[in-house]
Order: structure tokens, then sequence, then C-alpha cells
């Protein structure tokens, strides 16, 4: 059964990255896929202090080498090895991913060989064989967003990429700002089920 797992960044529950969410997984449900969402502001996980101890070469038997913190950043790579499709989703504060998704982006350090004497970081995984939808929102009209804060799609891409996964589709949702309880419209939860139906399909 292929396997969706999605991780969402949002403070808001139930605003539209949440609901943006929930809508993906809903139909790749519906699809015959099994789906999990993992919500970041309720995961104990600490700031990457850059150790650098994570990116040496790899123990025996092991995908990724060790983190010094015993946090649930292990069983969120777990999840995120086992899947067949991911789900990135964050709002935009102050031009890029907010500080909670930061957080958890950093700390996918893991997935690079990088010891100190190498000038660049080498990704550990290869290839490219899951699928990925990231999703991401703002105040500003998506077409503009999308030209003046391209920042949170290129780092949510690149953490894609990190964990084995190829972007498939790419959701920007704007004018989030209209009221405080804001719902997805029909035209956004439609895109959002198309790709939730993309994820769970061969």
């Amino acid at each position: 059964m292929t396997k969706i797992v999605a991780v969402m960044g949002s403070y808001r529950r139930d605003g539209i990255i949440e609901q943006t969410v929930d809508a993906i997984l809903r139909a790749a449900g519906e699809a015959g896929a099994e789906t999990e969402k993992i919500v970041l502001a309720d995961e104990t996980i600490e700031f990457c202090t850059n150790c650098r101890k994570c990116t040496g070469p790899e123990l025996p038997g092991m995908r990724r080498a060790d983190c010094i913190f015993d946090d649930r950043m292990h069983e969120i790579c777990e999840s995120l090895d086992k899947a067949d499709g991911i789900v990135l989703a964050a709002p935009i504060n102050f031009f890029t991913v907010n500080a909670l998704t930061k957080r958890f982006i950093e700390r996918l350090l893991v997935y690079v060989y990088w010891p100190w004497e190498k000038p660049l970081p080498k990704p550990r995984i290869k290839k490219l064989d899951k699928k990925a939808v990231v999703v991401t929102a703002s105040a500003c009209p998506a077409c503009l967003g999308r030209w003046l804060m391209p920042n949170a799609l290129s780092v949510m891409k690149g953490a894609a990429r990190l964990v084995g996964a190829k972007v498939s589709r790419t959701l920007y949702f704007g004018m989030v700002c209209k009221e405080e309880h804001q719902r997805l419209s029909p035209g956004q939860a439609r895109k959002a089920q198309k790709a939730g139906r993309l994820l769970a399909a061969n």
C-alpha cells in the first residue's frame, strides 16, 4: 500500500495550511493510500547546533548517522524514509518558511555527508524515488508572492530532495489574510484533492 506522510509546519490549527494538508491526505486516503500527518507544533525538536556529528560516515546497517539529540526527529525521519509520497507544508513568515518549519528542515542535515574537511555537503540519498507536494500560503496574491517570495518553495523543495523525493506539485495559495478563520475556496480544495490523488497513484 502506498504511504503518504505530511509534515505540517503551521502554528495555526485548522488554518489554510492545515486545511490544505488535510484535503490532500483525505483524497490520498480515498484513493487507497495509507496516510500520516506530523504536526511540528506538537513535536519535540531541538535546534540544530551545527556540530556536524551526524554528517560523518554512516554506521554499518544505517542509512543516516546518529544525531546528538534524543528527540522526535529520529522517528520523523523513519516515517519519511518509509513513505512513498511526502507533503511539506508551511506558511510564509517574513519572506520564507516560518521558524517552526525551518528548525525541522535544518535538522535534515542528517541526510548529508559533510565532514569538516569537505567544502560542500553531499546528499546521502541519490535516487529520488518518492513523490512530493509542497504547500505554502501568504497574504499577498499568489502570482505576486511566487515572484517576490520564492524562498519558501525553494527551501521546501530542497528539503524534499534531501529525503529522496522529487516535487511533482506545488501549491501556493495567496490572499489568506481576509479573515481570521478563512476557509479553502472550492478551487483551492480541488487543487489539494488533485495533489492527493497524484501522490496516491503508483
